[in-house]
């Protein structure tokens, strides 16, 4: 029997993380989740995941800053990575945009309410288990 996948879900909001927990988790994935840049950086740091869900609007340092830094370094730039956004292709007001989502990056990218469904297949697409 193979090997459990670890995916390391980041995001600000408690109940969406618990969400999509328990879905990957019905679908045989084991889970981390962290609720914040630095903390979510840390866990990847201290037992690389095959893959991370990585919300963009948090506290202490964003989603962007923190694919940046995975992806600009060896040892963690080939994971997988899923970003998150609330943020709407037209909304001009805050500094984060579609565009720079969709310039990062990101090995794919979702716009909020994405469903766990959408996130779960999303995941095993990037792990190519499809």
């Amino acid at each position: 029997m193979s090997e459990k996948k670890r995916i390391l879900v980041v995001d600000d909001e408690p109940d969406f993380c618990a969400i999509v927990q328990g879905n990957l988790e019905k679908e045989g994935f084991e889970v981390e989740v962290a609720y914040d840049g630095i903390e979510g950086l840390e866990k990847v740091k201290a037992n690389p995941p095959d893959a991370i869900v990585l919300d963009v609007m948090m506290p202490e340092k964003d989603g962007y800053a923190v694919c940046k830094e995975l992806k600009g370094d060896p040892k963690y730039r080939d994971i997988p990575v899923l970003m998150l956004t609330a943020v709407a292709s037209h909304v001009t007001s805050t500094r984060y945009s579609h565009y720079d989502g969709m310039s990062m990056e990101a090995d794919d990218y979702l716009a909020k309410p994405a469903s766990a469904e959408q996130i779960t297949e999303s995941i095993k697409w990037l792990l190519d288990m499809k």
